[in-house]
């Protein structure tokens, strides 16, 4: 057995349940039978899918705090209070936009998508006398379907932009300045889709499908996907979730024995790099995915949330957080609005029973000042462009904000190169170069160990140029042209290697660069507490 145990800076990260005056009791959670996660956040809200009767519903609530009490609103819900009502069947979904705190998108089974807008006065007076509850309305009504809406999801860099998956197995993108028609529709699943995810640009979508495959989209040029291969061999509920700003992907699902399962995917030719089984429970695995590297796997009906520690392409357990109360539903707060003054890498909502509790992930520590190498800089509520250029092929980097000061910038990660489509008239085994690397040049060009087979020296009688006869020292001149393509390819390759490197050196100095920040801002906080003192 090694002597050595791996460097990990989130090794001792424990999970903080809030007090029993902390949780939201009362809570009426559908019955609805469909998978999804049932809870979304916001920065400011959270939205449960609601039981109620006479048609579809869900609830908008203060965003509760593993820390302290919400101001002014009560620790168990009245058994009436306001709802998000318009849909005329179940609400299936929910999805917080990443740039507005107060906008949410719900799909219901009625086929309709629809959008709403939460004012900050809504919640005044709730549980004193003579409050009459006030249901919200929604601000866009959208038919998406003439079946059922399964999933929404918000653009992660577009403002405005949303895709739904619907029960005619489509993943439909609208732009909220025109609902009479979706800009984009994927298709080519062949049943119901089961989860949907943007890549940290929005500039490829994965899914995953009862048919069992895993599919990536370019969501903005045609309807046929640009990668398809075979996910987990069971048919049970599998979820797909991008790793941020890592070309990888990560899924959970079932084998054909029935255990759960974790995959990590890389997503130049959607192929398999590790699969790992987790146990033989049958509640759907949700996974969640933090900036710090860190995966987080909560099942359905478990009392336990594991996490994970991304690092070279493996996933290494830190720990899990263990309660004797199964959870239906799980969401995680948006890194920005975290508690970093406690050391907060992240907070989970976690339904059970008929309350919500939120968790606090946290890294032991007892210095006070700021944390910076804890906590990376998290997703903007600023969006990177608007839906009419997103849809006009602009691609641009998604903006971060700083937790240390709150300044927003554009994050160093260049938006990924969507493959191209694999060619019917390529094998099967054919790998496209992913993102990072360097495009091949125009010119059609073979395969490094291929080049001293396919540049054969044509003689000077050959009749199948175009160009006249060469002199004598044509041929001489041919094998140099053939030697320096080759030494040309090594050296773009070279060249790639070199710009990666560049990328990682660059985010390094980021790095080092907003510790020594924290560490100047933390001896000026110092500095006035002694002149204050004196």
């Amino acid at each position: 057995m090694s002597r050595f145990v791996r460097a990990s800076k989130y090794r001792h990260v424990f999970g903080q349940s809030g007090k029993k005056e902390y949780i939201i009791e009362n809570v009426k959670v559908t019955n609805n039978a469909w998978d999804t996660n049932i809870i979304a956040a916001s920065g400011k809200y959270i939205s449960i899918n609601w039981n109620a009767s006479g048609g579809g519903a869900f609830a908008i609530l203060p965003l509760p705090s593993p820390f302290h009490t919400i101001s002014g609103f009560p620790h168990k819900l009245p058994d009436t209070l306001p709802l998000a009502r318009s849909h005329t069947a179940s609400v299936l979904d929910t999805d917080w936009s990443p740039h507005d705190d107060s906008l949410v998108a719900s799909g219901g089974d009625d086929g309709k998508v629809m959008i709403w807008k939460v004012d900050e006065n809504a919640f005044e007076g709730w549980g004193v006398d003579h409050w009459v509850p006030k249901d919200f309305d929604p601000v866009w009504r959208i038919d998406a379907s003439p079946r059922k809406v399964g999933q929404v999801l918000f653009h992660p860099t577009a403002s405005n932009v949303v895709a739904s998956a619907t029960g005619d197995y489509t993943v439909k993108l609208w732009d909220l300045a025109r609902t009479e028609d979706p800009r984009n529709v994927l298709s080519g699943h062949n049943d119901a889709i089961q989860s949907l995810a943007f890549n940290s640009t929005g500039t490829l979508l994965a899914t995953t499908c009862r048919d069992r495959k895993l599919r990536l989209f370019d969501p903005r040029s045609g309807s046929d996907a640009v990668r398809v291969t075979d996910g987990h061999g069971g048919i049970k509920g599998a979820r797909v979730i991008w790793m941020g700003d890592h070309d990888r992907i990560a899924t959970t699902g079932f084998s054909k024995m029935s255990d759960r399962q974790v995959a990590i995917w890389e997503t130049g030719s959607l192929g398999n790099l590790k699969t790992t089984t987790i146990d033989q429970s049958s509640g759907v695995m949700m996974p969640f995915w933090s900036e710090n590297n860190i995966l987080f796997l909560a099942g359905k009906g478990d009392g336990n949330i594991r996490y994970y520690e991304y690092e070279n392409d493996n996933l290494f357990p830190l720990d899990e957080h263990k309660s004797i109360d199964p959870q239906r539903g799980m969401c995680f707060l948006p890194r920005r609005a975290l508690n970093v003054a406690d050391c907060e890498i992240a907070r989970a909502y976690k339904i059970a029973g008929s309350s919500i509790e939120p968790i606090a992930f946290i890294v032991p520590r007892r210095a006070d000042g700021f944390q910076s190498d804890i906590f990376p800089p998290a997703p903007s509520a600023e969006p990177s462009m608007s839906a009419n250029e997103f849809f006009a092929g602009k691609n641009a980097p998604r903006k971060v904000v700083d937790l240390a000061s709150g300044a927003s910038f554009a994050s160093s990660v260049p938006p990924s190169v969507v493959p191209v489509p694999l060619s019917a008239s390529l094998p099967s085994t054919a790998l496209i170069t992913p993102s990072y690397s360097t495009p091949a040049p125009a010119s059609t060009m073979p395969s490094a160990p291929a080049i001293s087979k396919s540049y054969s020296i044509p003689t000077p009688t050959s009749t199948t140029t175009a160009e006249p006869p060469s002199p004598a020292p044509a041929p001489a001149a041919q094998k140099f042209s053939s030697g320096e393509d080759a030494e040309s390819n090594t050296l773009r390759q070279e060249n790639a290697q070199l710009k990666k490197d560049l990328r990682e050196a660059r985010e390094l100095i980021r790095n080092l660069e907003l510790q020594v920040e924290a560490q100047r801002a933390n001896a000026r906080k110092a500095a006035q507490a002694l002149l204050d003192a004196a």
